[in-house]
């Protein structure tokens, strides 16, 4: 049902990185369909929600996530809000315990950090958009604004869409040759003329090295290729499906 990462196992600290395992919806939603943005039973996807809460330790109306648009706007959670009510953001930041932030994916870059001393927390979406306009800079941004100190925050990257699946074409090449030409590095050929693997989970990382924080770990795991623990957005789109299922990632702070 969950993946956890060794960086982020630290007392005082609850994390997942949920896989499709473990819920109750069905078809193309098997089975832990966290997304409320997708065409699954609203039941079923609360029903979903509320057992990821569980499993965080929360209650299911203190499991949040925003309305996700592939920006890089960082909003503050400092109480439960509702589906209707959500904000548009794609990072979450917090100082709250007892309250669950978490970002929905499938097949983009799920970001979980904690500075455990200062006691902060942030969950970030990092699609390129996002990570191309500076989605993870404005996350430790936010999170120092809240007592968080770089060297002392830990970041795992979860399941997302990797190098061998990711084709691009050559315009996005040319966006990120034009924000660094450095960022050539983390393209490599395709077999179509022009196009490129991109690794998304590396330029990540090196943005979040680059932000001087205290601590990187990547999970490893792609999405597209492991359609058994995942859904995949690209995955889908090949097949010709109507629909996915999305992901949580999402961490808390214990209440004490």
């Amino acid at each position: 049902m969950k993946i956890e990462a060794a960086s982020l196992t630290l007392t005082g600290i609850r994390h997942a990185f949920f896989t499709r395992a473990g819920g109750v919806s069905t078809g193309l939603y098997a089975s832990l369909n966290g997304g409320v943005g997708s065409e699954d039973d609203a039941g079923q996807v609360m029903e979903n929600r509320a057992r990821m809460a569980a499993a965080l330790g929360v209650e299911p109306r203190r499991l949040l996530t925003a309305y996700q648009s592939h920006s890089p706007h960082v909003i503050v959670a400092e109480a439960p809000w509702t589906t209707e009510t959500r904000p548009q953001a794609d990072a979450i930041v917090t100082r709250m315990r007892a309250l669950a932030i978490g970002v929905t994916t499938a097949d983009c870059g799920p970001v979980l950090l904690a500075d455990p001393r200062a006691g902060v927390i942030a969950a970030a979406h990092a699609g390129w958009r996002g990570a191309l306009t500076g989605v993870v800079e404005a996350t430790v941004a936010a999170m120092e604004r809240l007592g968080a100190a770089r060297g002392e925050i830990r970041a795992a990257i979860g399941p997302m869409i990797r190098q061998e699946s990711y084709e691009v074409g050559p315009d996005l090449v040319a966006r990120f040759r034009a924000e660094d030409p450095a960022s050539s590095r983390f393209f490599a050929p395709a077999k179509r003329d022009g196009h490129a693997m991109f690794d998304l989970a590396g330029y990540i990382a090196a943005r979040l090295k680059r932000a001087a924080i205290g601590e990187v770990e990547d999970l490893g795991l792609c999405t597209y290729a492991d359609p058994d623990r995942f859904f995949s957005y690209r995955r889908t789109t090949h097949r010709g499906e109507a629909d996915y299922g999305r992901h949580v990632n999402a961490i808390a702070l214990a209440d004490a």
